[in-house]
């Protein structure tokens, strides 16, 4: 062990003796809060408005090659076009609360306990071959993801209801979030089978294009466009710029710098849509190693993060409100939100420690926050040195092999915490090989209390119930000093004038059959 090393280990050691009050920098007056960023912002118009016809040009990152959103490499591209194509039962509305689709699922009936769903499907509803949707379907998810998705995992059994539009679905225990499953929902004989208001008409990932066109079979609202073009775009303010694309998201133009903000404003003939992101980004601490392995020095380090000096770093340049967020497990949009930071108190102070800071390279955004983070912690005797790494190999590359200590980057937000979220906090178990085996738990620190507190979330189909546990949860990761939430990502989505149902969504997606252009 090195000199460095004792050292650190000797100071860790003494910060948990000492308990020491309050970080060095006195502290700061609460700000009066901004005002949040829009659960979602669409161009407004009704299905009345809509004029019949046309293509819509949607920018998309890449064109994927599937269309399976439950693949390791699935993205969020392809979870846009999969939901214009598949059946989802439960859509989240932009403040992320499950409905059911009528178009699907006329209803659900789950018993007290939530361990026995009854889908009640939509007789009308069916595959673009002809069949209707059923129980073979449902059967047919579950026996391909049971192994790898803890939700299907949980499902002891499924079969035929009361008559053949009814699905039966019978839980091993408890499991309150059913509603996040089979949305999407693939069909049994596989695609290119769908069963949405569009069709596919042709995908080519190499070429970058993904045509959709109306599905003749729809029994919805009849859809408004001709079809939708998704085209692989890397330079879209170009894009928009040239007029070869109608509605394309811009959230690598805000990583990227102000004028690339201001030059989206200025273009003609466009407007550009702002509303909180469905992501967050956060500071995690590294647990598994060095002074940050213990607790006390973890508190210590996180309570001295300003959260709102690093929010208006990071989001005030690009004239965004900056919000710090209070919550690991929910967003400030989502029923529930409580923020409880102020659970963790300042606990040491001149901690004389020595930190990496690992951040993904080319964006201006976790750049201005890492520079506040610099500046902010210096006073309290923590040096941090920033270590910007490529983002396309940060998890794979940096982040899951453990040699750092801090880690600035985001998370999506879930319209089900109590399930997705959990692996992020769960506590690490030995492997095969006796090391900890840490998941998505990047931080490698966990209890066995939050892990019970997730469990019960999980299970609980009180929705107030399920809060409490969530917010309990919430609290002990906080003073766990796992991870710092900073502040929820904007969205920022640019629209042509003149087409409607688009814009930004937030937790929601668009519902396809009202998406066209406006009658002039």
């Amino acid at each position: 062990m090195t000199n460095t090393s004792v050292l650190r280990r000797v100071v860790a050691a003494a910060v948990v003796l000492g308990a020491l009050a309050g970080c060095s920098s006195a502290p700061r007056p609460a700000p009066a809060a901004p005002p949040p960023q829009p659960a979602s912002d669409l161009t407004p118009g009704d299905r009345t408005s809509v004029r019949d016809g046309g293509t819509v040009r949607w920018a998309v990152d890449e064109v994927p090659a599937s269309l399976d959103v439950y693949r390791p490499t699935a993205t969020a591209d392809t979870e846009l076009i999969a939901h214009a194509l598949l059946p989802s039962l439960f859509r989240p509305d932009d403040r992320a609360r499950p409905t059911a689709d009528p178009d699907f699922l006329a209803g659900a009936d789950a018993d007290a306990t939530s361990r026995t769903v009854v889908y009640r499907l939509n007789p009308k509803a069916v595959w673009s071959d002809g069949k209707p949707l059923a129980a073979a379907d449902f059967t047919a998810q579950w026996t391909e993801l049971r192994g790898s998705l803890p939700g299907y995992a949980a499902i002891e059994s499924i079969a035929p209801g009361a008559d053949p539009h009814q699905v039966k679905v019978v839980f091993k225990q408890p499991y309150a979030q059913w509603r996040a499953l089979f949305s999407p929902l693939y069909p049994a004989a596989g695609l290119p089978v769908t069963a949405g208001p569009l069709v596919l008409k042709s995908l080519d990932a190499k070429a970058g294009r993904a045509s959709l066109v109306r599905n003749p079979q729809w029994w919805g609202d009849p859809v408004k466009v001709d079809g939708i073009d998704f085209l692989a775009t890397p330079n879209r303010l170009d894009a928009l710029d040239q007029g070869t694309v109608d509605v394309a998201a811009l959230d690598g133009a805000v990583d990227s710098s102000l004028q690339a903000v201001k030059r989206a404003e200025s273009l003609p003939g466009l407007t550009l849509h702002r509303a909180a992101a469905p992501s967050f980004t956060q500071l995690t601490l590294n647990g598994a190693r060095g002074p940050l392995a213990e607790p006390a020095v973890r508190r210590a380090v996180a309570a001295c993060v300003d959260r709102q000096a690093v929010a208006e770093a990071a989001l005030g340049p690009l004239g965004l409100p900056a919000v710090p967020l209070g919550n690991h497990l929910l967003m400030a949009d989502q029923d529930g939100y409580q923020d409880d930071s102020g659970t963790i108190a300042a606990t040491a102070r001149n901690l004389h420690l020595d930190l990496t800071l690992l951040l993904p390279d080319g964006s201006a955004t976790a750049r201005r926050a890492a520079d506040a983070l610099v500046a902010q912690l210096a006073p309290d005797g923590i040096t941090v040195h920033p270590q910007a790494v490529p983002a396309d190999g940060f998890v794979r590359d940096h982040l899951t092999g453990g040699d750092w200590d801090l880690a600035l980057f985001s998370w999506p937000a879930t319209a089900f915490p109590a399930a997705d979220e959990r692996p992020l906090y769960a506590k690490p178990r030995p492997g095969a090989d006796g090391r900890p085996v840490t998941g998505q738990n990047y931080g490698g620190s966990g209890t066995d209390e939050i892990d019970l507190l997730f469990d019960r979330a999980t299970a609980e189909p009180d929705p107030a119930a399920q809060a409490e546990l969530l917010h309990q949860a919430d609290v002990r990761i906080w003073q766990l000093g796992h991870s710092v939430p900073l502040y929820q990502r904007p969205e920022l989505v640019a629209v042509r004038t003149g087409v409607a149902g688009a814009g930004a969504f937030g937790f929601t997606w668009p519902r396809w059959q009202d998406l066209g252009f406006l009658r002039r």
